[in-house]
């Protein structure tokens, strides 16, 4: 399976795009400002480091440890693993995508630390292709809104995790009001205007604690931190308005771009942090 949004910017990063690889090139997901107001939208370099601090804000989530086995699930280019491995020592780290071009910009992007390992698995994270009990944490940053079920993805996440494993994940939670519309990315009416493709954000907070409660976890953190992110659409608008820009940002500038940012404003659609435990 592969996105719209991803087959652009990896064309783009291909070509050597300044601004995407300063401000996407690591990470692939929204950013974090602590403080919203101070966020630069037109600087490449505020986003990337916006970004790095959503990656942050999960892994400190997470509580990882010296001489633990880390899954990060729809990893991406290998950002989050590579924060985590210059922070924490003696780890094996293991990043799982299904596209193998993502896995291909991870493997040169994150390169372990002496006394740790980084190893990369092209696979579905509904069928991990994993031993039972052989992680002590697993990671799903802003993707797990592409994976076919969540409730196949928690049973695997529950299934591979070692007694008191901790899943941490990103995701956008809608209110009970909005829930009815996050499957609508699945319309073809809408794929002309959709760079993110098929995207299921119909997942309340109570949905996930019933998933949860169905895999054998507990929710046990869920924070919103919407208002954190919204300098991030600021950011995509900026990317198109400058001379040469892509149909990448182009695409994010428009109307799907501007539905996401007035859902989160509303409350209807909350950008997440949630944390489950194994017991």
């Amino acid at each position: 399976m592969t996105l719209p949004y991803i087959d652009q910017l990896l064309g783009q990063l291909a070509r050597g795009n300044p601004a995407l690889e300063r401000s996407f090139g690591r990470h692939i997901h929204w950013g974090y400002w602590p403080d919203p107001a101070s966020a630069r939208p037109d600087s490449p370099e505020d986003y990337g480091r916006a970004a790095e601090r959503l990656s942050l804000e999960l892994l400190a989530l997470a509580e990882i440890r010296p001489g633990m086995r880390v899954l990060d699930a729809g990893c991406g280019f290998g950002g989050t693993l590579a924060t985590l491995d210059e922070r924490v020592e003696r780890l094996d780290l293991v990043g799982l995508n299904i596209d193998p071009r993502q896995l291909q910009r991870a493997a040169r992007l994150a390169q372990p630390r002496p006394g740790s390992a980084i190893n990369f698995v092209a696979a579905d994270a509904c069928t991990l292709p994993f031993a039972d009990a052989s992680f002590d944490r697993v990671l799903a940053v802003e993707c797990i809104f592409h994976f076919p079920s969540r409730s196949a993805f928690l049973a695997e996440v529950r299934r591979v995790l070692r007694p008191g494993g901790v899943l941490v994940l990103s995701d956008f939670v809608p209110s009970p009001l909005f829930a009815p519309l996050g499957r609508l990315t699945k319309l073809k009416a809408l794929r002309r205007i959709n760079l993110l493709g098929e995207c299921d954000t119909s997942c309340t907070a109570a949905g996930y604690r019933a998933l949860a409660a169905r895999a054998g976890l507990r929710v046990t953190t869920l924070r919103d931190i919407t208002r954190h992110t919204l300098p991030t659409y600021a950011f995509l608008k900026h990317l198109a308005r400058q001379a040469g820009g892509s149909r990448l940002v182009a695409g994010f500038s428009g109307p799907l771009i501007g539905l996401l940012d007035f859902y989160g404003r509303s409350g209807l659609l909350k950008y997440s942090l949630l944390r489950f435990d194994r017991g």
